[in-house]
């Protein structure tokens, strides 16, 4: 997995319940932000690995690829800064 050096996030109940985490990467090359719709509580700690882990599968995913395309996440936005 993708080595995140420094990660803030800010937490915030939407009027459906879920919750919205909007994160900050802090990384003096590639920074960047985003944001994380979570349906169920969650800890800090969760959060985090949610985060690492679509990262990941976006790093991971050849957006050019007939046989695996990448989908459409419309529970996670990432920005570059």
């Amino acid at each position: 997995m993708e080595d995140i050096t420094k990660i803030s996030l800010t937490q915030k109940t939407l009027p459906s319940g879920n919750c919205q985490v909007k994160f900050f990467i802090e990384d003096e090359q590639k920074p960047q932000y985003g944001y994380l719709l979570v349906n169920e509580p969650k800890s800090v700690g969760e959060i985090l690995e949610e985060i690492k882990s679509r990262m990941e599968q976006r790093r991971m995913a050849n957006p050019f690829s007939v046989k695996q395309p990448l989908k459409d996440d419309h529970n996670f936005y990432l920005y570059s800064a």
